[in-house]
């Protein structure tokens, strides 16, 4: 991965000041969105003790480009979780736009005020992607991160969700698409492994594929349908991106214990 990034950053460097022009212009002509409201909610579907979801990150998980947390990311989340595990899920979101991994963990865990959860899951890449962060800084980030859950959550099961898509980005230009989009699938590559090395942590390493999801739910080939501004998801992005990710976590997380405990 390190040596990918090397050999990048080489046939890299001398477009990097075309980049900061163009980088420039679209910071003028994207209209800023603000992060979506309501940072917790509650679904409901039997009687019982509650299963607790907390996801974590960046704009991603701050549900930039949706009104609402309900109709964004963690809370279809959330309600898919909540019918396919036939459990009540209370949900909180702990996120920021702009940060990067490094920031979330100094700046976002030590707010978070739960002493347990069932489930955390994290959105992060793209900020490290736009910091140039070589796969060793971002995996070194990554195992703090995940030490420093783990200290206030020591068995819950931890999940990194997909490396956005950053090449499917409209509001880009095709050279920062292939700069930051290739950086973004090596930062992914060193995700994939490093987990590896920890228990009970799991990440959706699928390539997410607009192209396959407008063949496969019947919506037109129109990139407006899935980007708000050009770089975040709209809502319809988010919902389908949870759906999707939901499917992952009943397949790939072992429930049984937390399920136990709720039911």
């Amino acid at each position: 991965m390190n040596f990918k990034y090397i050999v990048g950053s080489i046939i890299s460097a001398p477009l990097l000041p075309l980049m900061y022009f163009q980088g420039k212009k679209i910071r003028q002509t994207v209209p800023e969105l603000p992060e979506a409201q309501g940072i917790e909610g509650f679904v409901s579907k039997r009687k019982g003790p509650t299963f607790k979801l907390l996801t974590i990150g960046e704009s991603t998980m701050a549900g930039v480009g949706a009104t609402t947390h309900e109709e964004a990311f963690s809370g279809t989340l959330a309600k898919e979780l909540a019918t396919k595990l036939n459990v009540n899920i209370h949900w909180k979101v702990y996120a920021k736009s702009g940060y990067t991994l490094k920031r979330v963990t100094h700046k976002i865990l030590p707010q978070i005020e739960e002493t347990d959860a069932d489930l955390i899951v994290i959105g992060m890449g793209a900020n490290n992607a736009f910091k140039l962060s070589s796969p060793a800084k971002w995996t070194k980030d990554v195992a703090e991160l995940i030490k420093s859950l783990r200290a206030q959550f020591p068995k819950t099961p931890l999940a990194f969700i997909n490396m956005p898509p950053i090449k499917d980005f409209p509001a880009f230009t095709p050279t920062i698409k292939f700069v930051i989009g290739n950086l973004v699938n090596l930062l992914g590559g060193a995700l994939e492994k490093e987990i590896k090395n920890h228990e009970s942590v799991f990440f959706n390493s699928e390539k997410l594929a607009f192209d396959d999801w407008t063949e496969r739910f019947g919506y037109e080939k129109d990139y407006s349908l899935f980007f708000s501004d050009g770089i975040h998801p709209t809502v319809l992005t988010y919902q389908m991106w949870a759906k999707n990710f939901s499917n992952f976590l009943v397949n790939e997380v072992p429930f049984k214990q937390s399920l136990e405990k709720v039911t």
